[in-house]
C-alpha cells in the first residue's frame, strides 16, 4: 500500500496532500463567498489560530480550510512534501 503524504498547514495541523484540489488566495470576493458558504455548510475548518488568513485550501470533498500559512509557502510544500516531516512547523515572521 502507498504511504500517504501528510503536510504542514501551520500550527502542527496537517492534511492529506493526496485529497487536496487547489491552495488560494483569500483576498477576493469569490474566495470570500467560498468561505462564507462552507461556514453555513459546516464544511470550513480554520486551522489559522486566530491569526489572519493567508491561504484558503480546497479538498476533493468540498471541505475549505483556512491556514494563517501563504499560499505559496503551502505549494512548496505540497511540491516538495518538505513539511511532512514536521520539522518546518514554524510560522512566516509576517504573520
Amino acid at each position: 500500500m502507498a504511504r500517504q503524504q501528510l503536510v504542514n498547514v501551520g500550527f502542527g495541523n496537517y492534511v492529506l496532500a493526496s485529497r487536496v484540489v487547489a491552495i488560494v488566495n483569500p483576498l477576493s470576493s469569490p474566495m470570500r463567498r467560498l468561505r462564507d458558504d462552507a461556514r453555513a455548510e459546516g464544511r470550513l475548518v480554520d486551522v489559522s489560530q486566530g491569526r489572519k488568513t493567508r491561504a484558503i485550501l480546497v479538498t476533493d470533498s468540498n471541505h475549505v480550510i483556512l491556514s494563517a500559512i501563504s499560499a505559496d509557502t503551502l505549494g512548496q510544500r505540497f511540491a516538495s512534501q518538505s513539511g511532512a516531516d514536521g520539522s518546518d512547523d514554524e510560522v512566516e515572521d509576517d504573520i
